[in-house]
């Protein structure tokens, strides 16, 4: 799998996740063996402007690479600007949101709005085509209508503009993340252009990511929410390429990820911002198993590193209890 210069180890894409795919998190990914992380969407105002919250959200390390960083925008002028910080920032590969559909995204043109204005689209993405060497990818929904006509276009018209890749979540904008994904849209998408395809949409579990390849041709999956606290799907996706089973996750190593996410993000954040985020983060690790509910009401006030990690001991004791001496 390549994208432009760039060779993926595999065809497994973490997906860009507003607020959550920081640098802790991509490196999280990166370990369980996905071939690609992309960083949270990122203002091109903010980068050009010299934003400090935003300039940090390019930072990066070694051990994520290959990196593609995500911005958002319309004026083709500010994008090119940002797209040459982002990749004197060391990125590999630049992506442009065409998929956002958040109110305050598109009542400033951005993101899903430029679905609908292919003519600003057209001169965004020329403009940093113009600007960066390295490769250009775009993430786009179906469209504004469940026909995908509109995803047909985008993904012609980017391949003409020099794009890379593109990645496509087949809902519309007006279904944010509601209802299903057509996957045939991504399919169609595929015999459009001969450019990578990127699906993206309804990954659950490891079995959907090769339903997804076999019923798109698609070059490549991108998971979003289902990896958020499970990042060991990459793995098992892997697995099932080899034509071997995909392991259980074990109690251990679900701790094991959730200290290695506690140490990064405090190592990242600082100890008060971090601990503030893994009241609710640390709880997306242990979703099904028995004794959850109890570990996530225990983490609500956590402020300390030591306090969490304390916690998290507790749980793996708790669990090792029998269910029938637990509940009495």
């Amino acid at each position: 799998m390549k994208i432009g210069s760039v060779a993926l180890k595999n065809a497994t894409v973490l997906a860009p996740l507003a607020g959550i795919t920081n640098l802790p998190h991509r490196l999280m990914a990166k370990a369980a063996g996905c071939g690609l992380v992309v960083s949270e969407m990122i203002s091109a105002n903010g980068l050009v402007y010299g934003a400090h919250k935003t300039l940090r959200m390019l930072e990066s390390a070694p051990g994520e690479k290959p990196l593609s960083v995500q911005i958002f925008g319309s004026d083709p002028g500010v994008m090119a600007d940002a797209a040459e910080i982002v990749a004197a920032a060391g990125a590999d590969i630049l992506d442009i949101n065409f998929g956002c559909s958040v109110k305050k995204i598109l009542k400033s043109g951005s993101g899903a709005a430029l679905m609908r204005t292919p003519e600003t689209a057209r001169a965004v993405l020329t403009a940093v085509r113009r600007r960066i060497r390295i490769p250009l990818t775009i993430k786009i929904r179906s469209g504004w209508d469940p026909s995908g006509n509109q995803a047909l276009e985008i993904a012609r018209m980017a391949e003409a503009c020099g794009v890379d890749a593109v990645a496509v979540h087949p809902r519309t904008a007006v279904q944010g993340f509601r209802g299903f994904a057509d996957w045939s849209v991504i399919a169609a998408v595929k015999r459009a252009v001969g450019i990578p395809v990127i699906g993206n949409g309804d990954i659950v579990d490891p079995e959907d990511a090769l339903r997804m390849r076999e019923e798109t041709g698609c070059d490549a999956v991108m998971v979003g929410r289902a990896a958020i606290g499970a990042p060991w799907i990459f793995s098992q996706i892997h697995a099932l390429e080899r034509g071997e089973p995909a392991a259980q996750v074990t109690l251990d190593h679900r701790i094991s990820t959730m200290m290695r996410y506690l140490d990064a993000s405090v190592a990242y954040l600082g100890e008060e911002t971090a601990c503030r985020m893994m009241r609710s983060r640390l709880g997306w690790f242990v979703k099904g198993v028995r004794n959850s509910t109890r570990f996530r009401a225990s983490i609500t006030r956590v402020r300390t590193r030591r306090e969490a990690a304390a916690l998290i001991e507790a749980f793996r004791v708790l669990h090792d209890v029998p269910e029938t001496a637990a509940c009495a």
